[in-house]
C-alpha cells in the first residue's frame, strides 16, 4: 500500500516525517507532495497534485493523507481525477476544513496574511469556493484535534477546536467517520496516535475486503 502526504499551509513535507515513519514501519510505502501557498495559486497546486496522484495510482493501491489546507487540496484533486484513474482506498483529513474557515475569514483583509497565503488563504474563507470543492466519493476519515483555545477566550463561538479550526468546520455528514484527539492543530501530522488510527482504518478496510 502506498501513502501520499500533503502538508498544511505554511508548512513543508517535513511536517509529516514522524507520521510517515510510523507508516513505513508498518509496511506502507510513503511519499510527500510539496507546495508554496505564497508562490502558487490553488488551481496551479491542484493541477500538479492531480498529476502526482495519477502517477501514484498507476503503481497500485494507495491512500491519501492531508493536513489542513493539504486536505482541501486533496479533495479538490480527487474530484478532478480522470475517470479511468484508480481512486484512493481511503482519504484521511487531519484538521482539514470542510467549510469556510472562521480564522481565514477574519484574516482575509490582513495585509501580511494576504501576502503569505495569497489565493489559498482567500479560498479557505470563501463560502462559494469551499462549497465548489464538495465531498469526495471515497471512504474518508476526519482526524481532528480538540486541544485548542480555552472556550471562554475562543473565537470559535464556544465550540471545541484545535486552535485553528473548530469541530464544526471539519465536520460533514458525508465523512465515513471522525476521530477527536486531545492534540493541537500543528501537531496532528506528527502524532503517533494519528498514525495508529490510520493503520487501524486500513486494517479494517482489509478485513472488509476479505
Amino acid at each position: 500500500m502506498q501513502a501520499l502526504f500533503v502538508h498544511g499551509m505554511g508548512r513543508s513535507p517535513l511536517s509529516g516525517w514522524r507520521l510517515l515513519r510510523h507508516l513505513r514501519r508498518a509496511g506502507l510505502k510513503t511519499c510527500s507532495f510539496g507546495y508554496s501557498a505564497s508562490l502558487e495559486d490553488f488551481a496551479a497546486i491542484e493541477r500538479r497534485l492531480v498529476v502526482r496522484i495519477a502517477r501514484l495510482a498507476e503503481r497500485g493501491d494507495y491512500v491519501l493523507i492531508g493536513h489542513s489546507l493539504g486536505g482541501v487540496l486533496l479533495r479538490a484533486a480527487v474530484n478532478r481525477l480522470p475517470a479511468a484513474t484508480r481512486r484512493p482506498r481511503h482519504l484521511f483529513l487531519l484538521g482539514s476544513p470542510l467549510r469556510p474557515a472562521l480564522l481565514a475569514q477574519r484574516l482575509a483583509g490582513n495585509p501580511l496574511y494576504r501576502v503569505l497565503t495569497r489565493d489559498c488563504g482567500q479560498l479557505l474563507g470563501s463560502p462559494a469556493r469551499m462549497a465548489e470543492i464538495g465531498p469526495v466519493p471515497v471512504p474518508t476519515t476526519g482526524i481532528v484535534g480538540v486541544r485548542g483555545l480555552p472556550l471562554e477566550r475562543s473565537p470559535f463561538r464556544g465550540e471545541a477546536n484545535d486552535g485553528v479550526v473548530s469541530i464544526a468546520e471539519v465536520s460533514a455528514d458525508w465523512l465515513s467517520d471522525q476521530v477527536q484527539l486531545p492534540i493541537v492543530h500543528t501537531f496532528l501530522p506528527s502524532s503517533r496516535r494519528v498514525a495508529a488510527i490510520i493503520l487501524q482504518r486500513l486494517a479494517r478496510n482489509d478485513e472488509k475486503g476479505g
